[in-house]
């Protein structure tokens, strides 16, 4: 499975690729307003210093919402990096332009999923990523890992090479989860993925370990 980390601070994709694991990013408009990064140039700048970081995929997220728009905005991007995908919501308009992407050779990222049927939407269109939003289904008291499952059934049923990217991950848990049901890939808060390195039996082990070793 792979890993991405979700956000737009540098320090943290930082930290996220020292720890070797790191294999992409994910962003969106919320993340870099978060990071006070806003206007066209300054949010492409941004892109480009996350792609000198990390060598994988970058998500980047176009923000008209109407196909010609997503057409120009994705293009742009595209050409900042090999790296970039394009993030397209999940809207017709996003569909038509998946397809367009799709056979100019760009990969995409279709973000904003909620059900299996806009996954097979998706995957049909030629999307390179999907991203149910399982966080999110669940703070609304839906299943989040039960549309991970379905799609991944759909799409193991037909041979689709659309990868599942499980984002809106919350904590820890939703990491192993998503693992033991089939995602490709997850993209998750630098906590969370840290959240993984800790147990208590490893502290109590190593504190042991150490105190035995000075005799």
């Amino acid at each position: 499975m792979k890993f991405f980390i979700d956000t737009a601070n540098l320090a943290q994709i930082q930290e996220a690729e020292h720890l070797g694991v790191l294999d992409g990013v994910t962003t969106n408009p919320s993340l870099m307003a978060k990071e006070g990064i806003r206007g066209e140039e300054n949010i492409l700048e941004h892109y480009r210093k996350i792609c000198e970081i990390v060598p994988g995929d970058i998500s980047a997220e176009v923000i008209a919402t109407d196909y010609e728009g997503m057409i120009l905005e994705g293009e742009k991007l595209a050409s900042l990096s090999p790296q970039i995908v394009v993030k397209i919501p999940m809207i017709k308009d996003g569909i038509r332009a998946i397809r367009y992407f799709s056979e100019k050779g760009i990969r995409t990222n279709c973000t904003l999923v909620f059900s299996a049927g806009q996954a097979l939407l998706a995957a049909k269109a030629g999307a390179t990523y999907v991203s149910p939003f399982i966080g999110r289904l669940d703070d609304i008291s839906n299943d989040g890992l039960g549309l991970i499952a379905d799609i991944r059934l759909i799409y193991d049923n037909y041979g689709y090479n659309t990868q599942i990217l499980a984002a809106s991950v919350r904590h820890t848990m939703h990491i192993i989860d998503c693992a033991k049901i089939g995602a490709d890939v997850i993209t998750a808060p630098l906590s969370a993925i840290l959240g993984l390195l800790k147990h208590p039996l490893t502290d109590s082990g190593l504190e042991k370990f150490l105190s035995d070793a000075k005799g």
